[in-house]
């Protein structure tokens, strides 16, 4: 049986508050993998992606969650939606298709604890 792939578009975020974030296109990502598999991919991939400005590539990226599936409605916030984390965070141990992601599903891969704080306190600087 051959593996499911799929074109996801993972946007790579540094700062919520400065709305300082970049995507990228993957194509052929299988969807079987594990979370796990699929991060450590994402960041072997960044540290050494020509093109990307340093502070992408250094930045301590650890959790990946759903921004937007193929014909869904999309958020009106310019970086991610803050809402439905418990379903929306892709957790470990699981393999991306069971964590909901699809062909053309766009993630956002971001530090656990800037997300935090800036979801206690959702305010934007320019």
């Amino acid at each position: 049986m051959a593996s499911e792939t799929a074109v996801v578009t993972v946007r790579l975020v540094r700062s919520f508050e400065h709305r300082n974030f970049k995507p990228v296109v993957y194509h052929g990502v299988r969807l079987d993998q594990t979370v796990e598999e699929f991060v450590q991919f994402i960041r072997d991939d960044v540290a050494t992606r020509p093109g990307l400005p340093p502070p992408f590539r250094k930045h301590a990226y650890d959790t990946m969650k759903i921004i937007h599936q193929a014909h869904g409605a999309k958020t009106n916030e310019l970086v991610m939606s803050l809402d439905d984390d418990e379903k929306l965070i892709l957790h470990n141990g699981q393999t991306l298709s069971a964590a909901g992601v699809a062909n053309e599903t766009e993630l956002a891969f971001f530090r656990k604890e800037d997300y935090g704080l800036y979801k206690a306190n959702p305010k934007t600087a320019w």
